[in-house]
């Protein structure tokens, strides 16, 4: 059996947000035929229909206030945050001034592409200067060839490109040129 939930239904909640507008139709009214000369009658209504508003503002917000504390947090957003999705405050600006969010979109886009361009640009040279190096540390220190070895192959580096092979002592240690992977 499913747990119950306590969410507030729609019906509650358009029901309460109808009451608000009513409160507030009602004001209308009262301020439009307002009569300074009648007095108190006058007077009494509208700060009856204010009260009545008040209460209407705080049905909803406490249904709000409920529905909010019943969701379970998420992951991303810090406890008693909304469950609604965070828009960016340059999207409110960009969009308050009168500009189209598509626009906004497609340029963060691109901005983004070109960010990823230039990192990707960046993790080739490194890769490239990480096997120039080992290259020239097998060469100049045949002894630490397998170490070299080892540390090419942790960082995600090919391990017979990289590392210029003798045949006669083997990256490996074998004896016979070829690169044997560690472990298991």
């Amino acid at each position: 059996m499913a747990p119950i939930e306590s969410k507030p239904d729609h019906n509650v909640v358009e029901k309460q947000l109808k009451e608000v507008i009513q409160s507030l139709y009602q004001i209308l009214v009262q301020v439009s035929n307002y009569d300074t000369q009648g007095g108190r009658p006058t007077r009494d209504v509208l700060a009856g229909e204010l009260t009545s508003l008040s209460r209407s503002l705080q049905a909803v917000h406490r249904t709000a206030a409920a529905s909010s504390s019943a969701s379970p947090p998420s992951i991303a957003s810090p406890p008693g945050a909304s469950s609604l999705p965070a828009v960016p405050q340059e999207l409110v600006q960009y969009v308050e001034n009168g500009r189209n969010p598509d626009i906004y979109t497609r340029e963060f886009v691109e901005l983004v592409r070109r960010g990823n361009q230039l990192m990707r640009g960046k993790m080739r040279a490194f890769a490239g200067f990480r096997d120039v190096l080992a290259g020239e540390m097998s060469s100049a220190m045949p002894e630490l060839k397998d170490d070299v070895a080892r540390v090419v192959a942790a960082t995600g580096g090919p391990l017979a490109e990289s590392v210029p092979v003798d045949a006669s002592v083997g990256v490996g240690g074998g004896g016979d040129g070829s690169v044997k992977p560690e472990g298991p």
